[in-house]
């Protein structure tokens, strides 16, 4: 009887340990470039992301949400992720507006995709929101369903960009 509950103890140990472990999300400041382009991340609007790498001192930045998760679908990353963050667009000051230290944990982050909204490298975005009723009112307003990080499915991250293609700049 002693063995469950003293293993039970050590993945729970464990698990506040992994925790403990993952980086906070970095400010977001005028030298922060995007890993993709390497363009100011700050310069551009729309919701951005972070991944903080095993080993390495500062995080990779992503100008938008779209190109960090075509980071993390890519099977050529040399380093294990120990975090991941996004901006939260439900408590952004607006779209072009979205403050240094706006950050929440991907992994439970609500993303919008195929809503049809412009991101800020241009290309379609994946919109993630702390509050899925945040996330429910973006839809109703430009489209698009909810899903959570492991479900964004791959043609929102990796399919080609129609540059001609109609896209709302969110107000």
């Amino acid at each position: 009887m002693r063995t469950p509950l003293i293993l039970a103890l050590l993945l729970v140990a464990a698990c506040r340990e992994d925790v403990a472990d993952a980086p906070p999300p970095a400010s977001m400041t005028e030298d922060a470039l995007s890993f993709f382009c390497q363009m100011n991340v700050s310069e551009h609007g729309g919701p951005k992301g972070q991944i903080h790498l095993d080993g390495m001192p500062a995080p990779l930045f992503f100008a938008q949400v779209r190109d960090l998760v075509a980071y993390l679908k890519s099977p050529e990353r040399s380093a294990d992720i120990v975090a991941i963050y996004v901006s939260d667009m439900g408590v952004a000051k607006a779209w072009n507006e979205v403050e240094p230290d706006n950050w929440i944990a991907a992994q439970t982050a609500h993303f919008v995709v195929d809503a049809g909204v412009k991101g800020g490298m241009g290309a379609p975005e994946i919109v993630p929101f702390a509050d899925e009723a945040a996330a429910q009112r973006f839809v109703q307003r430009y489209g698009g369903s909810i899903v959570e990080l492991d479900r964004i499915p791959d043609a929102a991250a990796l399919a080609p960009v129609d540059l001609d293609a109609p896209l709302e700049d969110p107000a």
